[in-house]
């Protein structure tokens, strides 16, 4: 019998308890690289796996990659296309599914920390493990601070009525919205047209509020439009609320919503992935990998090739025809961008400044492959006015589409400089980027360090530096820290 006292090196291991040890869920694909090089186990065979497969660390990565939620819904054709795409090595599959999911929720930093950056028109929101955080003008309440806050000039955390971690946020014009791990949603902002969910005030709410309306509807995500807010429950179900003028809720009219409604017309087409919110018009992905636009037709970003506006979701068939999945959507202020299963980026609406990233200012009708961005793999997409950016797998960042006071972050550049095809930029090489948010005239990127860059107009103090009025070049934001947690929570009813 074995001494049960005596120490064990992991080679000591059967196989096939390494093998379920790697496959739990819990390892990043850097996690498993560094287990590869680490110890001579994890490169071998041992007979526990097929041989079209180099190691076991390699099959590990390939049932990670089987289990992915992105993964899992694609068909045959589109898990070949990113098997192909990411040269047959399923690390860099996994690698792909895990960058995608992550820069679009919350990234986990190689320091330990949980962040997520969202921008609004002149503010930004951060979450920093597990907490809210917000910079730049407080117009109607935006931040959460209270009526007596008109700027904050650094990050400063937000007083919620709940303890429970935040997990996920959205920023807009003049209104906010913030999901809790219980699935609860908290808005705050210009609750004028109800966007915010609150069918009995129709003025601002400076403090975060409770969404009564969705009490035991655990949402996911939330995306805040223009005076109307769309809601992601974890079960796959959109529900809208606010300004309905072009049909932008989905209900099949244009009657306002001044609570959560559930739009019906998407119970039929299955489970919702993502959500993404324009100015007026909304766009659903669905686990199949459509997408869905509906609201108004301004500028072609429903994707139809009409500027019509549509009052229901209705699937942008040119994805349908080429069997192309989509996984990711960014909804830009006049144009849209999508990123499919395969890592290829895909943009229309109008092309004013090169947001579209063709070479040139057309508009596009429909979806149109952005071809330029050659043999990289992207893993998120984010638009707003005029602007684009597109991070890769390596964590490089392309942007192209108009300066806008230095929001590019091309340091060699006029503060109006157009840019018509995808730059990299060149002054954030140094760094891996996890995350990008663009705002209407600025930008913020997260590290996979957890380091913070801004760049762009800072008028509105919305990178989080009072003494700078503008920042041509990425400049790191800093995050004051906090005493402690006591004073964290507030009263529902402030």
């Amino acid at each position: 019998m074995a001494d049960p006292l005596r120490p064990t090196s992991i080679e000591d291991l059967p196989s096939h308890l390494i093998l379920e040890i790697l496959s739990c869920g819990k390892l990043s694909v850097v996690d498993l690289v560094c287990l590869e090089l680490a110890s001579r186990i994890f490169r071998g065979s041992h007979g526990v796996f097929p041989p079209n497969f180099q190691s076991l660390v390699d099959f590990a990565a390939f049932q990670l990659c089987g289990s992915h939620p992105i993964y899992a819904p694609m068909s045959p054709n589109a898990r070949n296309g990113v098997f192909n795409r990411c040269k047959e090595n399923w690390k860099r599959v996994l690698r792909f599914l895990q960058s995608v999911e992550q820069s679009s929720n919350i990234i986990e930093t190689s320091s330990g920390n949980q962040m997520q950056i969202r921008t609004g028109k002149y503010h930004t929101l951060l979450i920093k493990d597990s907490s809210g955080y917000s910079c730049g003008s407080n117009l109607c309440g935006v931040l959460g601070h209270g009526p007596e806050t008109t700027q904050c000039g650094t990050f400063t955390r937000i007083n919620f009525p709940s303890r429970a971690p935040v997990i996920q946020v959205s920023a807009s014009h003049n209104h906010a919205a913030f999901i809790m791990q219980s699935g609860e949603v908290f808005t705050c902002g210009d609750n004028s047209s109800f966007c915010c969910g609150h069918r009995d005030v129709g003025r601002p709410l400076f403090w975060p509020r409770l969404v009564d309306a969705l009490k035991g509807i655990p949402c996911k995500q939330v995306a805040t439009g223009l005076s109307f807010t769309i809601f992601l429950t974890r079960q796959g179900h959109v529900y809208t609320c606010g300004t309905n003028s072009h049909g932008q809720l989905g209900h099949g009219d244009t009657i306002d919503r001044p609570i959560p409604t559930i739009v019906e017309s998407l119970e039929s087409v299955g489970a919702v992935a993502q959500i993404a919110a324009g100015p007026s018009y909304s766009l659903a992905i669905t686990h199949d990998g459509t997408i869905h636009s509906f609201g108004s037709g301004t500028n072609f970003c429903l994707g139809h090739g009409l500027q019509r506006d549509e009052l229901q979701p209705r699937p942008i068939q040119s994805f349908i025809r080429q069997d192309i999945h989509v996984v990711r959507v960014s909804a830009g202020d006049e144009h849209v961008v999508a990123l499919d299963s395969s890592g290829f980026v895909y943009t229309w609406g109008k092309g004013y400044c090169g947001a579209l990233g063709h070479g040139d200012e057309i508009d596009k009708t429909n979806p149109e492959l952005l071809g330029s961005l050659g043999s990289h793999v992207a893993v998120q997409v984010c638009a707003s006015k005029r602007k684009t950016f597109v991070l890769v797998d390596d964590g490089s960042i392309y942007g192209f589409g108009w300066m806008a006071f230095g929001s590019l972050g091309f340091t060699d550049r006029g503060a109006s400089d157009k840019i018509t095809k995808p730059r990299v930029l060149e002054s954030l090489r140094s760094h891996h980027i996890s995350q990008v948010s663009t705002g209407l005239y600025h930008t913020v990127v997260v590290t996979n360090r957890g380091q913070i860059f801004g760049f762009g107009d800072n008028e509105r103090v919305q990178l989080g530096h009072e003494t700078l009025r503008f920042c041509l070049k990425p400049t790191e934001i800093l995050i004051p820290e906090m005493e402690n947690d006591a004073d964290c929570v507030v009263s529902e009813t402030r």
